[in-house]
């Protein structure tokens, strides 16, 4: 029980860290080694309200804010932070089509988003253009009732696995206001996807490259109007931000809880190791910044809920701050068990794997620095 918390809050949080117990963590080691996506599950957790944590109610999302979704994927984490941060990215991309959906396209598609029965991705990353997303090159043409789409988006999470890509295209001149959000389905004719990469951690997601050739998408399905994807991106992006920033402190809670266990058990020159001075001054450490990190994420979020214009400014500073702080604890977590968190079994390095991406995604922490230090510059505090 979380005092800072609301009754609801807590509740919730138990719900999902129930979830994560149960449906999450008995299998996270088999889901990484054969690299597999449990649809099912992701499904039950639809069942709960966790497809559609921010979508509204009148389709069947569950209308929470973005301190619950924060709640939600930092408990999520602990059972395994790579299905955690998969549904994240679902979610992000159900509520921008909620969000900006036509009313029409809305009632069509959400429903099942939120229940998991479609799954959705977020495309904005290319090969060409990583941190500078403004840059896009992926064109979208206007062609009667269609838009024709030609490009490749890089990195993509779910791709081949997921039923809806939130796309973003180019539809006008260089710059952000020529970028235009398309939702695309996966049957669309001209629709293509890479090689299934070969990666560090989040092996239990697909990533793949999602490639456009004279791919038609119906005008009906465009978010927004024409010129204010990149808005949308960055909108998205806020939220999701949050999410990775809770997905990291989650892992990493469940890395420390586990050493906290594993030391009360292996002994050394006649005593358990958390008798060790040293050892449980490292270990306050931890716990510190997790504390430190999760008070910055609540905070962040509530700022958010609450549409506070430097809000976008404490995302960037938490998304950066818990990232670096949960592979930080995590992998002194591994140190804290020593060679046996090298292995495989033990799952301490299945955490250190999956929690190290999350420093890249969604804005590089190097580009939220600049998010933060421009926010500085343009207030003058």
């Amino acid at each position: 029980m979380d005092a800072e918390l609301t009754e609801e809050q807590n509740a919730i949080r138990e719900m999902a860290l129930e979830f994560a117990r149960t449906k999450l963590a008995p299998h996270a080691l088999e889901w990484d080694e054969k690299k597999t996506l449990p649809i099912e599950t992701l499904r039950e957790a639809g069942a709960l309200g966790m497809g559609g944590v921010t979508a509204r109610e009148s389709l069947g999302g569950s209308g929470l804010g973005r301190l619950e979704a924060a709640i939600i994927f930092e408990a999520l984490a602990t059972g395994c932070p790579a299905i955690s941060a998969f549904l994240s990215i679902h979610n992000m991309a159900v509520w921008m089509i909620d969000a900006f959906g036509a009313e029409e396209f809305r009632r069509k598609v959400v429903p099942d988003l939120v229940a998991v029965n479609s799954i959705a991705s977020y495309c904005l990353t290319e090969p060409g253009a990583g941190s500078d997303s403004a840059a896009l090159a992926t064109r979208a043409a206007r062609e009667g009732d269609d838009y024709v789409v030609n490009g490749v988006k890089q990195f993509i999470s779910g791709a081949g696995a997921s039923d809806w890509y939130v796309t973003m295209t180019r539809t006008g001149g260089a710059g952000p206001s020529g970028v235009t959000a398309l939702a695309i389905h996966k049957s669309s004719p001209g629709l293509a996807f890479g090689a299934n990469e070969r990666k560090m951690g989040w092996n239990a997601q697909p990533t793949r490259q999602v490639i456009f050739e004279n791919c038609r998408v119906p005008v009906v399905h465009r978010l927004g109007e024409e010129g204010a994807g990149f808005r949308i991106a960055m909108k998205g992006l806020d939220g999701g931000r949050l999410n990775i920033a809770a997905c990291s402190i989650g892992g990493a809670q469940a890395a420390l809880d586990r050493t906290l266990a594993y030391m009360s058990q292996r002994r050394a020159f006649g005593r358990s190791i958390d008798q060790f001075q040293a050892l449980q001054f490292r270990l306050a450490d931890m716990a510190t910044q997790l504390e430190a990190a999760r008070a910055l994420l609540h905070k962040a979020a509530r700022r958010l809920d609450a549409k506070d214009p430097q809000a976008t400014r404490l995302v960037a500073m938490a998304k950066r701050f818990a990232t670096d702080v949960g592979f930080e604890v995590a992998d002194q977590a591994l140190q804290l068990h020593g060679g046996y968190g090298y292995l495989a079994e033990y799952g301490m390095e299945k955490i250190v794997r999956d929690l190290r991406v999350h420093r890249i995604l969604e804005g590089t922490n190097e580009i939220m620095r600049l998010i933060i230090a421009r926010g500085l510059i343009e207030t003058g505090s």
